[in-house]
């Protein structure tokens, strides 16, 4: 099976688990999540050599182009719909369809495809593995102020125009002065100092960005 064949690769690497995690549980684990997958019957990819990760480009200006790929394109439930892929350990709230049509990535495929059903399949990593299908409607009107958007947001990167905004800085960002968050990409050191993991290094303020 190739779900094995590509997951053995990883058998003797020096990967790190989540708790109560290993390979041979995720292995397990992988195997009955695409087993209730196949029973469930509920999606359908005609083609799939075409059809999955499908790239979509699209002109912006006479310079530039946006480009997004597609996780796949068939039928969800019989309809047809964008599909993308997703895994979790804590399902997504059964009354989502609002939600689902804010959603950005949903919204990016819709734009670049002009497709209006979109559906996010999840694949839920519990004790009793559960798939859940969900799918939703992206307007004409949403493609069209997403389209907008990213314009916008090339237009400002286009120009260097980045405007200041409050927010969270990293807890060891020396530049408190600085309206930005992050770090000053000019700076090699702060850099180096700040985003490049050492082997021993105490990362416990990063939980500081959770609490």
């Amino acid at each position: 099976m190739v779900f094995f064949q590509e997951w053995s690769r990883y058998r003797d690497m020096e990967l790190e688990y989540s708790s109560g995690d290993s390979w041979d549980r995720m292995l397990q684990g992988g195997f009955q999540l695409l087993d209730r997958f196949a029973q469930e019957d509920r999606v359908r990819i005609r083609k799939p050599r075409q059809h999955l990760q499908v790239k979509f480009s699209r002109p912006i200006s006479s310079t530039t182009e946006f480009v997004a790929y597609v996780d796949a394109i068939g039928e969800v439930n019989g309809q047809r719909s964008l599909i993308d892929w997703k895994t979790t350990s804590a399902r997504y709230p059964d009354d989502t369809d609002g939600l689902l049509g804010l959603d950005p990535q949903l919204l990016c495929y819709s734009w670049i495809t002009r497709e209006p059903n979109v559906a996010f399949v999840v694949f839920v990593r519990k004790r009793m593995p559960e798939i859940q299908y969900l799918q939703t409607t992206i307007s004409e009107q949403q493609r069209a102020e997403f389209g907008l958007l990213v314009k916008e947001t090339i237009r400002q990167i286009e120009s260097g125009s980045f405007l200041p905004h409050s927010g969270i800085r990293f807890p060891q960002n020396g530049c408190l002065s600085c309206a930005y968050q992050g770090l000053c990409l000019a700076k090699e050191q702060l850099i180096d100092a700040k985003l490049i993991r050492r082997m021993g290094e105490e990362l416990a303020w990063l939980d500081e960005l959770a609490s």
